[in-house]
């Protein structure tokens, strides 16, 4: 099987699973954000945004880099898995210290306490199961991860059925997340043993302080990532309090299905592209100018009819009592756009050994988003908040793009014409929208038809994209 199908193989079933997993986690978003109301939901998210902050603590970039080092290497897994379960262990205790030293510095609660430490420990079991997707997507075992990911949200959904239903609260709701973790961790285990590659258990000092040195760019760069995308609902909470952090993550849960597509293929793509690195550069760029075409094919229109229908998609998820949270959602849709742009180009960095870089930027954009909410939350609150989300993503993807260029990793220019082509199908599906003023159901069988036609009409797909399509159905 060549490299196009097994990419696209591999995408089945991370996208199969991302499906079920967008559908159940829809599905508890709904409930949870109903059942807790907005103060509580409100806590909901500043625990998981504090424990998503301080997870780089448990891994220090620790199974991205052994996922780009076992792509090449097949051989040396057992080493780097053997070393890096127990190191991660130690970090995990260290980590939980953390947690509290920084609630209790914050002056928090003791509901807020209980809450955020017990979602630490599930951030904890999470950073373990993301170690061992690492190991499957470098030996491009997705069928795995596709199963042990769909078996985790049906789980989970399950178990947040019954603490709603047995009305066990917030707690509860935190216990359901540590225990359904706790079995899909279990299972992967024992199938990353039994059928990819048994871990040879060690805690070589020295080999330790190896991996982390190398690691740590890649840990900078995701703290700093988790800090970009994170800080907002801390500083909201801090800033404004529990209602308006409630309002911004209803939204942002929105918008985090949305990136099944982005998640799913940087799964698939960035072992591949390391091995495109080290074996074919010219392959390497291909297969970064299709990711930049294929994910704004999918997600521009989309964005394009979010804004149109923001409050019907809040009232129908929501209720009424959400309603503020429509204009954030008509902003933070186009940080999904711009998350898949620099996601691409961070992809091509970091399978090109250009880590430190994307390090820098980040820092960069950090600094700049915590520095832009401090005058944004207190004047536009959730709003401000959002806005300043879509400003610093654009300054990535500003930054990120000359870095490229720089390097001389420079995109066909088609891919210009051709992301213009997209611009223009979406132009024509908002336009169509807004004069026909349609029902929101009856819009999305239209968009969709809209939407290609014009593709169709203006020529976006080339002869690649058919060897492509044919590739995938097995027909070249």
């Amino acid at each position: 099987m060549n490299q196009i199908r097994t990419i696209f193989n591999n995408m089945g079933w991370l996208m199969i699973s991302q499906i079920v997993a967008s559908v159940c986690g829809f599905i508890w978003t709904v409930l949870m954000a109903r059942y807790l109301g907005v103060e509580k939901y409100g806590l909901f998210g500043f625990a998981t945004s504090l424990t998503g902050i301080l997870a780089i603590t448990v891994d220090l970039g620790i199974s991205t880099h052994i996922v780009r080092h076992i792509a090449t290497d097949y051989d040396s897994a057992p080493t780097y898995l053997g070393n890096a379960i127990p190191l991660k262990s130690i970090f995990a205790i260290g980590t939980l210290i953390l947690t509290l030293i920084v609630l209790i510095l914050m002056k928090s609660d003791e509901l807020t306490i209980t809450v955020t430490l017990l979602f630490t420990l599930e951030m904890i079991i999470r950073s373990f199961i993301g170690l061992f997707n690492g190991s499957f997507q470098a030996f491009e075992k997705g069928k795995y991860q596709g199963i042990a990911n769909t078996a985790l949200h049906l789980i989970l959904l399950a178990f947040i059925l019954i603490t709603i239903f047995s009305d066990w609260g917030i707690i509860g709701i935190a216990l359901s997340y540590i225990l359904a973790n706790a079995i899909i961790m279990a299972y992967m285990y024992y199938i990353l043993e039994k059928n990819v590659s048994k871990p040879k258990f060690d805690l070589d000092i020295e080999f330790c302080k190896k991996i982390t040195r190398y690691s740590l760019p890649f840990a900078v760069t995701s703290l700093l990532y988790i800090i970009y995308y994170s800080i907002d609902v801390v500083m909201l909470q801090n800033m404004i309090g529990n209602y308006a952090t409630g309002i911004y993550n209803a939204t942002y849960k929105l918008i985090s299905v949305l990136t099944l597509f982005y998640s799913v293929y940087t799964a698939v793509i960035f072992p591949v592209m390391s091995r495109f690195f080290k074996d074919d550069e010219s392959m390497l760029l291909i297969s970064f100018e299709k990711s930049i075409k294929y994910l704004m094919l999918v997600i521009i229109p989309i964005a394009v009819a979010t804004m149109f229908y923001s409050l019907d998609i809040i009232q129908l998820i929501y209720g009424n009592k959400y309603d503020p949270s429509s204009s954030v959602l008509s902003i933070l849709i186009w940080t999904v756009c711009l998350l898949f742009i620099s996601g691409a180009c961070n992809t091509l960095l970091n399978a090109s050994h250009k880590e430190v870089a994307v390090t820098k930027i980040y820092t960069i954009a950090a600094i700049f988003n915590i520095i832009l909410n401090l005058f944004m939350i207190p004047y536009l609150s959730y709003n401000g908040a959002a806005i300043t989300t879509v400003l610093s993503d654009i300054l990535i993807v500003i930054i990120e793009c000359y870095v490229i260029y720089k390097l001389g990793h420079r995109p066909n220019k088609k891919l210009y014409l051709d992301l213009g082509k997209i611009i223009v199908g979406s132009v024509v599906l908002g336009i169509t929208l807004y004069c026909l003023n349609l029902n929101m159901w009856v819009a999305i069988p239209v968009g969709i038809i809209i939407y290609f036609i014009t593709l169709v009409v203006i020529k976006l797909f080339d002869d690649d994209d058919k060897y492509i399509i044919k590739e995938i159905l097995g027909k070249n």
